[in-house]
């Protein structure tokens, strides 16, 4: 039983510090769907995204980098309307919500007390390190040192959650 339960833990912290996860995408908007071959012969699939929409820096990203990025997220978080929670809450409808609300969700107090509501910028902060933003919490990725990683992840997450320029 405890060989059942290392090779679990073992697999969600994989996803959560960089292993590919399930790609939960639901690529709602997509434009094009291309699927070419990498120079290892394997088929790669390509997305190309309409993101023109998104305030800058946003609308300059790249959907398809930001959706691969995502994966490591992906073993912890959905972005489906009706995906669930996981390991992490679901993130459909995250720009414009308070943190720490998302219903059926067991928080940590420190999210559960934070008062911001959920921006590009306030993300950008998060995902660059989220110990550091809001220390206490419980999340265990370490963060996307690179900004322009974050940008892409971000513009992938609005293009799926459902952003709007009102939120």
């Amino acid at each position: 039983m405890r060989w059942i339960v290392l090779i679990a833990a073992t697999g969600l912290l994989a996803g959560c510090s960089g292993g590919s996860g399930p790609d939960d995408s639901s690529s709602s908007g997509t434009s094009n769907t291309d699927s070419g071959s990498s120079s290892s012969g394997s088929a790669v699939e390509v997305q190309t995204v309409d993101l023109s929409y998104l305030p800058a820096p946003y609308s300059e990203a790249d959907y398809d980098t930001g959706r691969r990025l995502f994966r490591r997220c992906g073993s912890c978080h959905t972005v489906a309307a009706e995906g669930g929670n996981r390991a992490g809450p679901n993130l459909h409808g995250i720009f414009g919500s308070t943190a720490g609300t998302v219903d059926g969700f067991d928080y940590s107090m420190t999210l559960e007390n934070a008062d911001f509501v959920w921006t590009p910028e306030q993300l950008d902060g998060w995902l660059a390190n989220p110990r550091e933003f809001l220390p206490g919490n419980r999340m265990s990725f370490v963060g996307l040192r690179e900004e322009e990683d974050r940008r892409n992840v971000i513009a992938y997450l609005m293009h799926e959650t459902g952003y709007s320029a009102a939120d």
